[in-house]
C-alpha cells in the first residue's frame, strides 16, 4: 500500500475479498448459534485469531500462485512496520494495565472519584468516574466490570433508574476506551493510518468532548437520585492514581509512545513493590501476564495483517475502490463512507477493533484519494466503531452491564438510555457537515 502506480497496476476482483467474507461469516454464525442456545458472551466464545485462520486458508486455496509466493506475500504483510509496531505497544499496553491493576490502582481510582463526586449528582459521576477509568486503563470492558456493581448499589439506594445509570456506566467507558492512547482500537486506528496518537486525540477530543458534555447536562437533568444517599468515605491512594495521570499527560506531551508505557510500567511497579502489592519477582510476573492477556488481539492483528496484504495483491481492495468511488463524490461523502463502513463491519462482528484493522487499509486509500486527513480517518474509524460496539446488544459491553440488573427484561432498556453513543454520533456527523473542529484545534 505505498506505491499508487503499483496500485493501478493491480486488477480489480471481487473474489479476491471472499477470505474476508469468510472470516467475518465464520465469526457472526458461531456468536449468533451460541447466543441462540443461551451461551453468555457467544460473540466472544470463539477465538478472533482462529476465525481469521479460516479466511487465510479459503485466501491459500483461492489465490492464484505458488504456494511459497502466497506464503512470502502473507509474511511481508504480517511482518509490515506498522503491524510491528501496533503489535509490540498491544503488549506494552497490556503489561500497564495488568501491574498498575494489581497494585491496587483502579480501585484508588473508583473510590477516589465515589468520594469526591456530590451523591445528589450520582448518575453524572458515574459517567465521569467511568470515563476517567476507561481513559486510564484503555479497556471499556473492564471498565464496565469493575463500576457496574457500585453503580447499581447506588442506583438502589438512591431510587435511581438502574438501566440510566448502567447506560451512563457504559457511555464512559467507551468515551475513555475512544479516547485512551493504550486502548487497542486507538492503537490500531493510529498505526493503520500511520498517524501519531496525539494529534488522533485531539481530532478525536474535539468531538468526544462537546458529546460528553451534552450526555453530562442530560445526566444532571434526568438522573437526579429521589433520595440522596449518605455521603461514605472510600479508601483510596492518590499515589496509585499517579502511575495513570503520568501515562495520559506525557502521551498528549508528545513523549514516544514506547517511552511512555514502559515509563507507566516501571512508575506503577515501583509503587507496587514500595507498598508490598507484590515481590519484584511477582511483578515480573504481572508483566508477562499484561502480555499474555495481549495475545488474541497480538495475533489477530499479525494475521490480518497477512490476509490484508493477499487481498490486497489479489485485486480485494481495489474493487472496494472501485466501487466506493462511484458513490462518493467529495470529502464529505468519503468520511461518510469511512464511517458507514466501520459501523456495519462493527455490527457484524461486535468487536471494534476487528472492526478497525479489517477497515483501516481501505480507509487509508479512501482518505488518501479525497483528502481527508489521516488524523480525521483514524478518528472517524474509532469514533464510529465505539458507538455501535456500545449500542449492540451482542457487544461484551453491554451483556456485561446488563449482567449486573437484576430482573432486566431485555437490553433494550439499557441502550436506549446509552445517550452518549447517539450524542457522539450526532456530533461526528455534524463535524462531516460543519467542521467546527477546526476551530478546536484538532485539523491545524
Amino acid at each position: 500500500m505505498e506505491n499508487s502506480e503499483i496500485k493501478e497496476n493491480v486488477k480489480a476482483s471481487a473474489k479476491a475479498l471472499i477470505p474476508f467474507g469468510v472470516f467475518i461469516a465464520v465469526y457472526l454464525v458461531t456468536g449468533i448459534v451460541l447466543s441462540s442456545q443461551g451461551v453468555e458472551l457467544a460473540f466472544y466464545q470463539l477465538p478472533s485469531p482462529v476465525a481469521v485462520i479460516c479466511g487465510i486458508i479459503v485466501a491459500f486455496i483461492l489465490f492464484k500462485g505458488g504456494i511459497d509466493e502466497k506464503f512470502d506475500t502473507f509474511i511481508r504483510g504480517c511482518g509490515n512496520e506498522n503491524i510491528v509496531i501496533m503489535c509490540i505497544i498491544f503488549l506494552l499496553a497490556g503489561a500497564f494495565t495488568t501491574v498498575s491493576k494489581q497494585m491496587g490502582g483502579v480501585d484508588s481510582v473508583v473510590n477516589l472519584g465515589m468520594s469526591v463526586i456530590p451523591p445528589q449528582f450520582i448518575t453524572a459521576g458515574i459517567f465521569i468516574i467511568s470515563s476517567f477509568i476507561a481513559v486510564a486503563t484503555g479497556t471499556s470492558v473492564g471498565t464496565v466490570v469493575a463500576v457496574a456493581p457500585i453503580a447499581i448499589g447506588f442506583a438502589e439506594a438512591a431510587g435511581l433508574n438502574q438501566m440510566m445509570v448502567i447506560g451512563a456506566t457504559i457511555g464512559g467507558g467507551m468515551f475513555g476506551d475512544n479516547l485512551s492512547i493504550i486502548s487497542d482500537t486507538t492503537i490500531a486506528a493510529t498505526r493503520t493510518q500511520n498517524v501519531e496518537m496525539k494529534d488522533k486525540f485531539r481530532a478525536n477530543f474535539a468531538i468526544a468532548l462537546p458529546a460528553a458534555i451534552v450526555t453530562v447536562v442530560l445526566l444532571l437533568i434526568f438522573g437526579r437520585p429521589e433520595v440522596v444517599p449518605k455521603a461514605t468515605t472510600y479508601s483510596y491512594s492518590f499515589i496509585k492514581v499517579l502511575p495513570y495521570i503520568f501515562v495520559l499527560v506525557s502521551a498528549l506531551c508528545g513523549v514516544n509512545v514506547f517511552v511512555v508505557l514502559t515509563g507507566g510500567i516501571v512508575f506503577s511497579g515501583i509503587i507496587g513493590i514500595a507498598d508490598g502489592s507484590f515481590t519484584a519477582l511477582v511483578y515480573t510476573q504481572q508483566i508477562f501476564e499484561g502480555f499474555k492477556g495481549m495475545l488474541d488481539i497480538f495475533l489477530l492483528s499479525m494475521f490480518m495483517g497477512g490476509l490484508a496484504a493477499m487481498v490486497e495483491k489479489e485485486g480485494g481492495i481495489n474493487w472496494i475502490l472501485q466501487k466506493i468511488r462511484k458513490v462518493i463524490r467529495g470529502k464529505k461523502s468519503a468520511q461518510l463512507g469511512i464511517a458507514a463502513m466501520i459501523s456495519l463491519t462493527d455490527m457484524a462482528t461486535a468487536n471494534n477493533t476487528v472492526a478497525i484493522l479489517i477497515n483501516g487499509p481501505i480507509a487509508k486509500e479512501i482518505s488518501e484519494e479525497y483528502g481527508v486527513e489521516p488524523k480525521r480517518t483514524a478518528s472517524l474509524l474509532d469514533i464510529f466503531s465505539c458507538v455501535f460496539q456500545g449500542i449492540i446488544p451482542y457487544g461484551a459491553q453491554v451483556l456485561f452491564a446488563c449482567a449486573s440488573i437484576k430482573g432486566l427484561n431485555s437490553p433494550f432498556e439499557v441502550i436506549s438510555l446509552c445517550w452518549y453513543q447517539y450524542v457522539l454520533a450526532i456530533f461526528a456527523i455534524l463535524s462531516i457537515y460543519f467542521p467546527y473542529t477546526k476551530y478546536m484545534g484538532s485539523n491545524k
